[in-house]
């Protein structure tokens, strides 16, 4: 009984930390090769991926950890090998911290996603979180309270997109008898 328990312990940390790293890649990918620079800043929030609609999705669907580790390790990764590296340590606090929030208030009282309001408001309510590690890193970075501003925008838009894409997503896949 003890080696079966044992094996069965085993195998579930095994596909646990298969699927936090398909979260990771999925989000790192979404992140490189679904992205436009825009013409509004010179700083990060002039780029817009939809990286952020992904860990929306691994939060509402996996919850708080695997959102954290997705958007932290994904979309620090673009960073430290797309040449944002001085970007990377400000992206791994804001997106993981956002994934976590996300995951969280999606998963409130055993909901596990399942609630579309809950779902809602949880990406709404990690946004403000996002843009004021960004803005505090940026300050920091940049030397001053100002340049930071300009990218506000661009992570508003950035998020808005991610809630448009990933809230319909997640209502299609909560569907399937593997997310219930």
């Amino acid at each position: 009984m003890q080696n079966t328990q044992s094996y069965s312990k085993s195998r579930q940390k095994t596909l646990d930390l298969i699927l936090t790293s398909m979260l990771v890649a999925l989000v790192f990918v979404s992140t490189v090769f679904l992205n436009i620079r825009l013409p509004i800043s010179v700083n990060g929030g002039g780029l817009v991926h939809l990286g952020t609609a992904m860990l929306f999705i691994a939060s509402i669907l996996f919850g708080p950890k695997k959102g954290a580790l997705a958007g932290a390790i994904g979309m620090g990764l673009f960073d430290i090998l797309g040449g944002w590296v001085l970007w990377a340590p400000i992206t791994i606090v804001a997106r993981g911290l956002q994934g976590y929030i996300v995951g969280r208030i999606a998963w409130v009282n055993g909901h596990k996603g399942n609630s579309i309001a809950l779902n809602l408001t949880a990406t709404i309510v990690s946004i403000p979180f996002m843009i004021a590690v960004y803005y505090i890193g940026e300050s920091i970075l940049f030397a001053n309270w100002i340049t930071p501003l300009a990218s506000i925008p661009g992570d508003l838009l950035q998020n808005v997109l991610g809630i448009m894409i990933a809230v319909p997503i997640c209502v299609a896949l909560k569907k399937f008898s593997y997310f219930k």
